[in-house]
């Protein structure tokens, strides 16, 4: 689409019925939303236009709820203000775009690279004046016509880093523009000797549209930028803590702040960690604000009630909350004497843990219809990742030469339905996301111009609801291995690296189920779903994977299989990802040679040629 003549009648475009010079029937923001967009039945206004993909809206009932987002004046996901869009508001063509036009491409015309622009003079720091008080900023009233200053030698620095950033960063051409003209407002009336605070950085750049994480960090890597919020910490501590009086307010804001940053002879916990032992004594701290004043106040006769009000696992969450808090109090000097001293509650066992069924099974492969849920799917139900370390994995954790996957800082084998969701992945990340910098292997629409992990909602997005979650295939994934190789401990945290007391949680359950499928009915085996013959669990997605490669070192032992990798061979297409592997009955488990599987008693051999056996059962002994 070339440049508008400006002799050109305004029309309507048929797409969004925005109203302006157009260079067909529709505004270039339809013409391009409809190459990249099938034509389909909008969820919002019912009309037969391209629709994207994820949500099922058209072009102008996004626009729609994106001015519903920036009226609100906060940053927000859009699929709640979708849902709210009952009205349409006309708006004129071409101004959500600064530039109108520009150069031709394609036939008409070559779009040449911008020259670079020329070398700033070097700028000789002799003296600084010292700031007598801070006057805030209103950047709000910047008009480029009447105060641009392009010649100012900072704002120079600021265009050539930002250039440079975006080369890095992979930054699109829309991105590269809207940062230029936010270093424009913000550094023309510069002076040596200042600073850019995020109070006056933010209002300036958001009622324009402009970004202002991005602004932020070229300020910054000129070292003019200063982050002037409130950190989130202190914000939830006021909030948690609002009612309680000084003297508890002080000791515990110490103790949570210590487990966040660390402290003397104290390792940092985890976030997550804080978040919890917080939240689980908050009503017991303001239930004591009503009557004490500090925490040496509390004896032993104020901790009892407080355990004896909660029940099963909740109850030894609290005393292990209260005992940390009162162990800080009183290494600090705080307290006189620790009341929680010589309280015991029983740790609480662990229940049988249980498989999945083939219904949740196969509703989680269902929602497998894109590369990334695909590649997420099969990590979680193959290799028992967690949700962060499919989120933190890294381009290079992926050999593919060598056939070879770190989950985790564990190295396994990479079977074939991985490596095919791999390279399914990396060819839609290599076309949408061509420039990008990222190193993480899962990247988004918002990472790609970053260097971060893509968030953990968005992982968990497509799982969310079901009962087959990413957690549960990853349980599942471990239990239904302990099934197949006869309960060992070992072999499970040499396979999966996880914990010893993991791993004989595991071995545990996995020897209680085969205990009831021993003693029970054939047909009443609750994780027998298949019609073979040993009785092992179904043959599917998450099932009998078996990797005993040299990385692991499993020393054969009697009644074992000897060391060696197995590796599923499916000949399937990854856009299928593991429908086909459900296939069971009649013998056939549809895996080629190299899997182990015990639940089968078909043709198929093992590597070395011995046919699988079932795992003999626990002796009963009194």
């Amino acid at each position: 689409m070339g440049k508008i003549s400006e002799s050109k009648p305004a029309a309507s475009c048929s797409g969004c019925f925005a109203w302006g010079q157009l260079p067909g029937r529709f505004c270039r923001g339809c013409y391009t939303y409809g190459q990249q967009h099938a034509i389909g039945e909008c969820v919002g206004c019912r009309r037969q236009v391209p629709v994207d993909d994820k949500y099922g809206y058209c072009r102008l009932c996004r626009a729609q709820a994106t001015w519903a987002i920036k009226a609100s004046g906060k940053a927000s996901v859009i699929e709640p203000y979708l849902r709210r869009v009952t009205c349409q508001q006309l708006f004129f063509a071409n101004l959500q775009r600064p530039k109108n036009g520009g150069p031709r491409v394609g036939k008409a015309g070559q779009r040449v690279l911008k020259p670079p622009l020329p070398e700033p003079h070097r700028v000789i720091r002799m003296s600084t004046q010292l700031m007598l008080f801070t006057v805030p900023r209103d950047f709000r009233r910047f008009d480029r016509e009447l105060h641009a200053d392009l010649a100012n030698p900072w704002l120079v620095r600021a265009r050539q880093a930002a250039r440079v950033l975006g080369e890095t960063r992979g930054w699109s051409r829309w991105i590269t523009s809207d940062v230029d003209r936010s270093v424009v407002i913000v550094l023309s009336g510069y002076r040596e000797g200042g600073s850019i605070r995020y109070s006056e950085l933010c209002p300036a750049l958001r009622v324009r549209g402009l970004p202002v994480v991005r602004t932020a960090e070229v300020l910054d890597c000129l070292g003019l930028f200063v982050d002037d919020r409130a950190p989130a910490v202190d914000r939830w501590l006021e909030r948690k803590l609002g009612g309680t009086p000084p003297g508890i307010h002080r000791a515990v804001e110490a103790w949570v702040r210590t487990l966040l940053d660390g402290g003397p002879r104290s390792e940092p916990r985890s976030r997550h960690t804080a978040w919890a032992y917080l939240g689980e004594i908050q009503p017991v701290l303001l239930e004591w604000s009503s009557r004490y004043d500090h925490l040496r106040e509390v004896t032993r006769e104020d901790i009892i009630p407080a355990r004896d009000a909660v029940t099963g696992k909740q109850r030894e969450s609290r005393i292990v909350a209260l005992r940390s808090l009162f162990r800080h109090a009183k290494k600090n000097g705080q307290i006189f004497r620790n009341p929680t001293i010589r309280i015991r509650v029983p740790r609480q066992a662990g229940g049988v843990l249980q498989t999945l069924v083939q219904a949740d099974i196969d509703q989680a492969i269902a929602t497998a219809t894109t590369p990334d849920i695909r590649l997420i799917v099969a990590l979680a139900a193959v290799h028992a990742a967690r949700p962060k370390m499919i989120r933190t994995m890294q381009l290079e954790d992926v050999d593919l030469g060598n056939r070879r996957i770190t989950v985790g800082g564990h190295v396994r084998p990479l079977d074939d339905l991985t490596r095919r969701a791999v390279l399914d992945w990396l060819d839609h990340r290599r076309s949408r996301w061509p420039n990008t910098a990222n190193p993480h292997l899962l990247i988004t629409q918002k990472t790609a111009v970053e260097l971060g992990p893509a968030g953990k909602l968005w992982t968990t997005r497509a799982t969310r609801n079901l009962t087959a979650t990413l957690e549960r295939l990853r349980v599942d994934r471990q239990l239904e291995e302990a099934l197949t190789h006869g309960a060992d401990p070992l072999h499970l945290a040499l396979v999966f690296g996880i914990d010893e007391k993991t791993a004989i949680r595991y071995a545990d359950s996995a020897r209680a189920l085969l205990g009831d499928a021993a003693e029970g009915p054939r047909e009443e085996n609750r994780w027998r779903t298949g019609g073979h013959d040993a009785g092992m669990a179904r043959c599917n997605m998450t099932r009998r994977w078996s990797w005993t490669g040299a990385n692991t070192k499993m020393r054969s032992r009697p009644g074992s299989k000897k060391p060696g990798e197995t590796l599923p061979s499916d000949g399937l297409s990854a856009s299928s990802l593991l429908a086909a592997y459900a296939r069971q009955g009649n013998g056939e488990c549809g895996y080629d040679r190299g899997l182990s599987c015990c639940a089968c008693r078909s043709k198929n051999t093992t590597p070395y040629g011995s046919k699988p056996t079932r795992p003999p059962a626990p002796s009963r002994r009194r």
